[in-house]
């Protein structure tokens, strides 16, 4: 299953630090069960949107874990990809870039024929590069932000709805970032994602933070004193405050860190999509063994 990190710093860029191959329990090691590419997506300091990514295990390039190392950022959106629609390519490898804003989806939509002609009708086909489900899910997005005058939470609502009325649908779990802001969506109950809203340590003394899980761990000694927000696919550390979203809950931090949810989708996709309908690529892609 693909694995989902994001992290908002709020106004000021911060340094993190993702541990590829050094790490025990580090994104490199455990990328061995989740081949297929590896991705991480920041803001420069005039707030552009820069991708560093590779169809390749964590443990294989050697450039992405340098260049993670040093990134500097409001905001982080890191996926790794077990690759259930298109290639093992680069660019089919998240996270994806449109209008400046930055993607990242778990999960499994069908009905890509239809979904490719809505995209000819909104004007938005020729913003996808690669075969993945999730670059086109991207576009409607955007599309709907565009239609929505930039109301990013808008045309998340109008894509998301399309989608679920009119596609068959196993999960369509996402982060989407800005240099401001990040949403991020659990949709429908399939997979899991989480949320911590981790206060600042000790100004003195502070042990580094250190948020690690099976895929991913980040590892900022200066992040230890300051609020951060991190979404993830699962809990990656300890603390007592990660908190579950509701399926259809609908998430959204600014740059001041204030998080709004609502639950926005009170309903499952009309066309649900079981595990064993699946091929079996896509079958393994989203619950893939993992060692204990």
């Amino acid at each position: 299953m693909c694995r989902l990190f994001g992290l908002h710093a709020g106004l000021d860029r911060a340094k993190a630090t993702f541990w590829l191959l050094q790490a025990p329990n580090s994104l490199s090691l455990q990328s061995h069960y989740e081949p297929d590419g590896t991705g991480i997506g920041t803001f420069d300091a005039r707030a552009r949107a820069m991708v560093s990514k590779q169809p390749l295990t964590a443990w294989q390039d050697r450039e992405f874990a340098a260049e993670a190392r040093h990134l500097e950022s409001t905001t982080f959106l890191a996926h790794v990809r077990y690759a259930s629609t298109g290639g093992h390519t680069r660019v089919n490898t998240h996270p994806f870039e449109q209008d400046n804003r930055l993607f990242a989806h778990n999960g499994v939509l069908g009905g890509l024929a239809m979904l490719e002609a809505r995209l000819e009708t909104v004007g938005t086909r020729e913003l996808v590069r690669g075969q993945t489900d999730s670059e086109r899910m991207f576009a409607l997005v955007t599309a709907e932000i565009r239609l929505a005058d930039g109301d990013v939470a808008a045309g998340i609502t109008a894509a998301v709805n399309w989608i679920a009325q009119n596609l068959p649908v196993y999960s369509l779990n996402f982060i989407l970032t800005t240099a401001t802001d990040l949403w991020a969506l659990r949709y429908p109950e399939t997979h899991e994602l989480y949320i911590l809203d981790r206060p600042p340590g000790p100004v003195t003394g502070a042990e580094p933070l250190v948020a690690h899980s099976h895929r991913i761990r980040a590892h900022s000694h200066e992040l230890a004193t300051r609020r951060v927000v991190i979404v993830a696919t699962e809990k990656m550390t300890a603390h007592p405050d990660w908190r579950l979203l509701e399926p259809g809950e609908l998430l959204h931090v600014n740059q001041d860190l204030a998080i709004g949810s609502h639950l926005s989708f009170g309903q499952p996709p009309r066309r649900m999509i079981k595990l064993e309908q699946l091929g079996a690529a896509a079958a393994a892609s989203q619950h893939p063994q993992v060692p204990a």
